[in-house]
């Protein structure tokens, strides 16, 4: 089954904590991502059931190797493109919310060409 960008979204925002603070919760994704606990609860437990993430010992949410290549990419893509569009010229703030929304969406191709355009010393 196709991950949709709600769970690609999730992944990252795991990734990102995960680089941030050294573990990830439930509740940490939910104040990251302003959504509500049960909201989270739901997504993770559908992440895990899809084998995308899993808990250790202590109950920290962990990406399975199949979840964190998802994450990696998406992560890639989104600071590849935020930086992208900064270097056009566009404000980090627009170009963080754009970023976020194409991300999902892009052709790995489009990808590729827009980070071969970017000068070396920002790739």
């Amino acid at each position: 089954m196709k991950l949709l960008e709600s769970g690609e979204m999730y992944l990252e925002t795991i990734l990102v904590l995960k680089n941030r603070y050294g573990y990830v919760r439930s509740i940490d994704i939910a104040h990251e991502m302003n959504f509500s606990k049960p909201s989270v609860s739901r997504a993770v437990a559908l992440l895990k059931e899809d084998g995308y993430i899993e808990n250790d010992p202590h109950g920290m949410i962990l990406l399975t190797d199949k979840g964190m290549a998802i994450a990696e990419k998406i992560y890639d893509r989104h600071k590849t493109l935020t930086k992208y569009f900064v270097w056009l010229g566009v404000s980090e703030e627009t170009a963080q919310k754009d970023a976020c929304r194409i991300e999902h969406i892009i052709s790995q191709e489009s990808f590729d060409k827009i980070k071969e355009q970017l000068p070396e010393s920002l790739r």
